[in-house]
């Protein structure tokens, strides 16, 4: 692993870390942020999955996420949204490609070599991170935005106990049944749409649910929202009568003027989460 920069950040150390990946084949790029507790001792850990065309970079300066971590005793890691390099194969599409891996493992070519993102946030990251840093990583928590929501949860509906609680802000919601994810869901694993089900927030939510608290922004005024479905996803959580919050916000689009402005909420509700006993 090889150390990129690392800062000052309320009385922590906000770091940008390289290594070799060998679930993508690639080296891969993340941030992580310590808060100064972790100098005492290994912290509690917050995921932070971004959205399309982002890398580590987007939440990790724009999302304000240090400033609440710290005042909670948590370190936040901000992942890659896919693999880079010369060898790993794009798209002319923003959707499709190099800062669009859905967090899935692709099992079609050309983006099977590289495109392994499930396997790199839920198993090689996680073991790294572990061997490496003063992280406490049976207080897991997990947040993301856009496809990094889609990506958080779907990683805690399909790995429980992992995580003691789950947020996003502004998910893709229903992505079998919308145009970002169709698109992308039919090119990494084929067309067989029986694969894509775990891949979907409101068909898990639906079937299993999460066995924790879940939080859900939605900007009302998004751009987006007819891709997000964020309708088919409140439903399915009233349905299943989910430990959860749906907090439809007016006036906030799908920016990271949005997320910065709930930060503190879902810093906050992860915190309860992961002090709970």
């Amino acid at each position: 692993m090889k150390t990129i920069s690392e800062n000052a950040s309320f009385q922590g150390t906000q770091g940008v870390y390289s290594h070799a990946s060998t679930s993508c084949r690639c080296d891969m790029t993340f941030g992580l942020f310590l808060p100064e507790e972790a100098k005492q001792g290994p912290v509690p850990l917050l995921w932070f999955l971004s959205g399309l065309t982002c890398t580590h970079e987007n939440a990790m300066t724009k999302a304000g996420a240090q400033a609440w971590a710290a005042e909670h005793g948590i370190a936040v890691v901000f992942p890659d949204t896919s693999p880079r390099g010369e060898e790993v194969s794009d798209d002319d599409a923003y959707d499709l490609g190099k800062g669009a891996g859905f967090y899935v493992n692709a099992t079609q070519d050309p983006w099977r070599p590289h495109f392994q993102m499930w396997d790199y946030i839920a198993d090689e990251l996680p073991a790294l991170l572990s061997e490496t840093f003063a992280l406490e990583m049976s207080r897991q928590a997990i947040c993301g935005h856009s496809m990094g929501g889609h990506g958080a949860l779907t990683l805690a509906m399909n790995l429980p106990g992992r995580f003691t609680s789950v947020s996003a802000f502004a998910p893709i919601a229903n992505p079998t049944s919308s145009d970002w994810g169709r698109k992308q869901l039919s090119a990494y694993l084929g067309a067989d749409e029986e694969t894509w089900g775990k891949h979907d927030a409101t068909l898990l939510m639906a079937e299993k649910g999460f066995d924790g608290p879940v939080l859900i922004d939605q900007g009302a005024n998004d751009q987006f929202l007819d891709l997000l479905k964020p309708e088919a996803l409140a439903a399915a959580l009233v349905k299943r009568r989910q430990n959860g919050v749906f907090r439809m916000q007016p006036g906030y689009d799908h920016s990271y003027f949005f997320i910065s402005s709930f930060m503190e909420d879902h810093v906050a509700f992860h915190a309860d989460a992961l002090y709970a006993d």
